[in-house]
């Protein structure tokens, strides 16, 4: 009995001791093993940046944008435009919430997204962004939308003084649905199909300019020229408004530009500076060309080249060193002179306000020179372009605007054909005469 006690008894001391070696090294082991890091926390930094970032891209509609365009009609069509791009960050404000803002950012397919946030559904006051979670979904939805509501606008330039107020706002209505919630969910959506092609855009060179500008010529070569189109003064009835809202778009890029680094982190810095300087380039080369080809610099023409730089910097800001921002900005004020002046004039269209010859030429530029100048010092791991090492990403780059200027035009043709057979695009030759501010809102401009 006693040898049979003494035999349990070491039975059980080896299953403790066994038990004990095998916490002891599994204590060991999870010692050893990283910590699993904890999830990110919703961030107030983070977050008071991209409220003030949404803020600043709203400002670059109403009134930037607006002001823009007003001064650079011809005054009795000024209160048209400015009320069309009034009306349009309403109108599009509300699409965004119903059904566009889940066609761009949810998952679904390399296409489109899905629609399982319409109208907002399932997000909590606390839910983090899934792009961006260090800020609340809201906000995320907030400062999407500003860049949703304001391309659109940006291609009511190519048929401007002389498109009906009621198919305008159809067209860009239908536009954000079918052309920009696509190209956006493709671009910077989650699953992608030109994110996971490896397409660089940091905050919308394909996904706004090229896009709106394409859409813009489309509509002017579709509604036709303006009557007196190279035989009447069409010279800009307000230059002081054109420049205030031109300001106001600069100030304002810095919420579209560096508000899309979706953070208060280290990349902002880089990505203001080079924003500014390029534009700084893009103003001062503008300016020289004209001054040198024409005799005179132009406020017009220096407010022009501020803009090409802005648009040309867009998908190039994060990614680019200074350097590189310089001579993409010194490039945009060359090319986009030419745009409005030599590439307009070869093929005779009438761009009312040099939508393709700005946003177009300069976004197609400042696409593909992201691809050449791009740094990983700058852009982190393999965002890196032909001067560092990687030359394939100029060929990728190419795509992204190949599969925009495609999508955005053909989609956009077909917007415009319904609208044009069905209601009409055009006013009468008698309400166009007499000017859209009287005509269709029954109101004029007094300076």
């Amino acid at each position: 009995m006693h040898s049979r006690f003494r035999s349990s008894l070491g039975a059980t001391a080896l299953g403790a001791i066994t038990l004990l070696a095998t916490s002891a090294i599994a204590l060991a082991q999870d010692a050893a093993a990283p910590a699993a890091p904890p999830p990110p926390a919703i961030s107030a930094g983070d977050t008071a940046w991209m409220l003030t970032s949404s803020v600043l891209v709203l400002a670059m509609l109403v009134p930037g944008l607006a002001l823009f365009y007003a001064g650079m009609v011809r005054k009795k069509n000024a209160l048209a435009i400015l009320m069309q791009c009034t009306f349009a960050a309403g109108i599009l404000s509300v699409i965004w919430c119903v059904v566009a803002y889940s066609l761009a950012f949810t998952e679904g397919n390399p296409f489109f997204g899905g629609f399982s946030k319409v109208m907002l559904a399932g997000i909590a006051p606390d839910t983090p962004a899934p792009l961006a979670p260090t800020i609340p979904e809201f906000v995320y939805v907030m400062f999407q939308m500003t860049f949703g509501i304001i391309t659109p606008v940006i291609a009511l330039g190519g048929p401007a003084d002389r498109m009906k107020f009621s198919s305008a706002m159809i067209f860009l209505s239908l536009w954000l649905i079918f052309v920009y919630a696509p190209i956006a969910h493709m671009v910077w959506g989650p699953g992608g199909y030109l994110a996971g092609a490896g397409v660089l855009d940091f905050a919308g060179g394909t996904v706004v300019h090229i896009n709106s500008a394409i859409a813009g010529l489309v509509a002017a070569l579709v509604i036709g020229k303006r009557k007196g189109y190279g035989t009447e003064q069409m010279a800009p009835h307000n230059l002081a408004l054109t420049m205030i809202g031109g300001s106001l778009l600069w100030v304002g890029w810095f919420g579209f530009n560096v508000g899309s680094v979706l953070s208060a982190g280290a990349s902002t810095g880089i990505t203001m500076i080079n924003t500014h300087l390029a534009t700084a380039a893009a103003l001062v080369s503008w300016t020289l060309v004209e001054w040198i080809f024409k005799g005179k610099p132009s406020l017009l023409g220096a407010v022009s080249g501020a803009i090409a730089g802005l648009v040309a910097i867009t998908p190039a800001c994060g990614f680019v060193s200074v350097n590189g921002a310089f001579i993409i900005g010194i490039a945009a004020g060359i090319v986009c002179y030419w745009g409005v002046t030599g590439f307009k004039h070869m093929f005779g269209y009438d761009d009312a306000l040099d939508v393709w010859g700005v946003h177009g030429l300069g976004g197609i530029l400042g696409a593909i020179l992201t691809g050449v100048y791009a740094v990983q010092a700058v852009g982190g791991t393999g965002k890196s372009g032909l001067l560092d090492g990687n030359p394939g990403q100029v060929l990728l780059q190419v795509e992204g605007v190949a599969m925009t200027l495609a999508w955005s035009g053909i989609v956009s043709l077909i917007i415009l054909l319904l609208i044009k057979y069905t209601i009409g695009l055009r006013v009468s030759e008698a309400e166009e005469a007499e000017g859209l501010d009287l005509a269709l809102h029954g109101e004029t401009f007094h300076d």
